[in-house]
């Protein structure tokens, strides 16, 4: 292993638009590192190939685990324990393995259970597109953007730091959080908006008085944003709900109860309670810029109609 290269040799377990990121970023980051590729879907592998995203691309997981010092599962939740399961066999003495998946406590469950006796660093970035597949990714996806480590409490310190040395050459910024905090969290910061999303847009698609040629005719700027979260992965999707069902059903218990209250308050005419509300979110709004997760650009940085 060179200096300043945490791992010599990664193998990526599915090359969708996360795995094909990690590949492309780690490439620019690390030029002597060795970059090694599976995915079950023969379409997908092939047209990874043509991309050139990694050295070596074969046909068997066995292959693609051989020599590998940090393995990093890009695979639906639900996929999770069935990946863990078929690199078992194959993996090298001291490898660590790691994930990308958005639910952590059931997957680190998944891990421990499939991979007794290796090292586990479990990891989210927190970055995306509604984009999938090979050719939807591209090296800059994690610059800037937060990456969520999950070890257990007995993980061994020096793992973890490779796995977040790893992360940050990348251009990812590295937090350290309990599986079941994150869970809690990401539930409310990405799981929520998401399922309000699949929400609003089937909703407004289903309207007895609207059609949907008009919903998508005359959509403005605040439903264009909901279609764009609409549009994720829905195998995807489906698997973080189910991973996160607890999380997910605290925090929109919750988003339930205030969204009562706004009920209320329009029924009642009540302006004063309105603008109040309106007036914290915008500040979170504002926070959010400021802490450099988004950009202050008009139309939320859509470039204009020519």
């Amino acid at each position: 292993m060179s200096e300043g290269v945490p791992f010599a040799r990664v193998a990526l377990v599915g090359l969708g638009l996360i795995g094909s990121s990690i590949a492309r970023a780690a490439r620019a980051a690390y030029p002597g590192i060795a970059l090694a590729g599976f995915d079950l879907d023969a379409d997908v592998r092939a047209r990874a190939a043509a991309l050139g995203i990694v050295d070596a691309l074969p046909a068997d997981i066995g292959d693609a685990m051989a020599g590998a010092d940090l393995v990093i599962l890009c695979v639906p939740v639900g996929a999770m324990a069935a990946a863990a399961a078929a690199i078992a066999p194959h993996l090298a003495a001291g490898a660590i393995v790691s994930d990308v998946g958005s639910a952590k406590a059931p997957v680190a469950e998944a891990l421990r259970a499939a991979l007794p006796g290796v090292t586990l660093v479990p990891a989210h970035p927190i970055a995306g597109t509604e984009n999938s597949g090979p050719e939807a990714g591209f090296a800059t996806l994690f610059r800037g953007r937060w990456c969520i480590l999950t070890p257990a409490a007995d993980a061994p310190g020096e793992a973890t730091a490779r796995v977040a040395a790893f992360w940050s050459g990348i251009g990812a910024k590295v937090e350290v959080m309990d599986a079941a905090r994150h869970d809690l969290v990401l539930a409310a910061t990405s799981h929520l908006p998401h399922l309000i999303a699949f929400t609003m847009v089937g909703t407004a698609s289903h309207l007895e008085a609207v059609t949907e040629g008009e919903v998508i005719k005359y959509s403005a700027g605040g439903f264009r944003d909901f279609t764009r979260l609409a549009a994720s992965d829905p195998t995807m999707w489906r698997d973080v709900f189910l991973a996160n069902r607890e999380g997910v059903l605290e925090v929109l218990d919750r988003f339930l109860g205030d969204l009562a209250g706004l009920e209320r308050a329009i029924r009642a005419g009540d302006g004063e309670a309105l603008f109040d509300w309106f007036s914290r979110t915008r500040a979170i709004r504002r926070a959010i810029v400021y802490e450099g997760q988004d950009t202050a650009a008009p139309d939320f940085g859509r470039a204009p109609a020519a």
